[in-house]
């Protein structure tokens, strides 16, 4: 059973309104540990992140024991948490309940001449559902990812060590755990019926596709997915705002199949989205910047175009084409250079920064790289919307 875990988290569960005046309830209630999904495909679909909550076990290491702790240690200030078995909800009204739902695990290993690229990536959300309309109210998108570079194939064993460093964060950097506890922290009881935003169609182009790892392109969909949570985890970590899950990743008919830690599997109805996001990934390219007799270096280049608009609305309140490049330097002495880490640096930077313009953080970067002359009126227009959504 593994021990050594130290508790990064701190687990602050925040209810949500609902879609009546139900929402003004002052408690919510802690489901646990839930992963997306109908619960014969959860085995399948998870199964590194299943193994280490089994070697967790069931009681004081636990993850729900975890997070129970970490919840008492920071108590919301406006409203309660109860702990009471699902199956005590039954029947009652007023009722949100909050989960820390896993949507994606890829472990990944990638052969590059000598050495083995092992990829982990957890992806999550912050969930907040009525339980008596089984309807999602809020969504926070978080996610953490390591990577390993061996001399030697990974084992089963050094495949599990690095989904824990993906739960547990490691070096000061908070892990999945910790980024849903502070994602839920910063999330406050809103007064009237919420208005929702997603992140609702993705296109990739030939020249960013041809970029990507295998382990994204292999599955129909799954760099949709992956680039639609990147920019939906950016605008809400940025802007405090929730954003409705990307139903083309996790729902059929807008519905969402959740299964928590007792085995009960629920239908998650995904709201109809108020304003929706368009994303186009144009391309990802790499370009030498510089070299000497240490070593090179190249700039990462990231484009996209991305749309905020009300669907049927005359005009969008954001429509821009974006650009963002991260500088990468290579020793001379290194034989083999792995590309993607690099793009992904880059497609994140251009995401975040994104997001800090839409929080309202002035940069010279928004001017320089959006394609639109009136890029911060265009801005100024979106933080309303986003406003709008909290």
């Amino acid at each position: 059973m593994i021990r050594n875990i130290a508790l990064f988290g701190r687990f602050v569960v925040v209810g949500l309104l609902g879609f009546t005046a139900a929402a003004h309830a002052t408690e919510v209630t802690f489901a646990g540990l839930a992963y997306s999904g109908d619960e014969a495909s959860v085995t399948s679909r998870f199964p590194y992140s299943r193994q280490f909550q089994a070697r967790l076990g069931s009681g004081t290491w636990s993850a729900y024991a975890q997070l129970q702790r970490a919840l008492a240690a920071l108590p919301p200030a406006d409203f309660t948490v109860n702990t009471k078995p699902m199956a005590q909800l039954q029947g009652q009204d007023q009722v949100v309940v909050l989960s820390l739902v896993i949507n994606n695990e890829t472990v990944s290993v990638e052969r590059i001449g000598g050495l083995q690229k092992l990829l982990t990536q957890i992806r999550g959300q912050a969930l907040f559902f009525d339980f008596k309309s089984m309807t999602v109210l809020r969504s926070y998108p978080l996610s953490f990812a390591v990577i390993d570079v061996l001399d030697h194939e990974p084992s089963d064993e050094e495949k599990l060590k690095s989904v824990q460093t993906a739960y547990l964060g490691a070096a000061g950097k908070p892990g999945v755990f910790s980024r849903f506890a502070y994602e839920v922290s910063k999330a406050k009881l809103p007064n009237t019926v919420p208005r929702f935003v997603q992140v609702a169609k993705v296109e990739i182009g030939d020249k960013a596709m041809e970029n990507l790892p295998a382990s994204l392109t292999s599955t129909p969909g799954t760099a949709q997915t992956w680039f639609a949570d990147l920019l939906a985890e950016a605008i809400s970590s940025k802007t405090d705002t929730p954003i409705l899950p990307y139903s083309k990743g996790y729902a059929i008919g807008n519905v969402m199949s959740m299964r928590i830690d007792d085995s009960t599997v629920f239908q998650l109805k995904i709201p109809t989205a108020d304003y929706e996001i368009t994303l186009d990934v144009e391309g990802l390219k790499k370009v030498k910047y510089g070299e000497a007799p240490a070593g090179a270096s190249y700039i990462y280049a990231s484009f996209a175009s991305v749309r905020m608009e009300q669907p049927l609305a005359a005009r969008p309140f954001l429509d821009s084409k974006f650009k963002n490049g991260e500088v990468k330097v290579v020793p001379v002495t290194q034989q083999y250079v792995d590309d993607f880490p690099a793009y992904s640096d880059s497609v994140r930077g251009l995401f975040n920064k994104l997001g800090e313009s839409l929080a309202g953080k002035s940069s010279d970067w928004l001017k320089s790289s959006a394609s639109a002359s009136d890029i911060n009126s265009q801005v100024k227009a979106a933080q309303q919307v986003l406003k709008s959504c909290q």
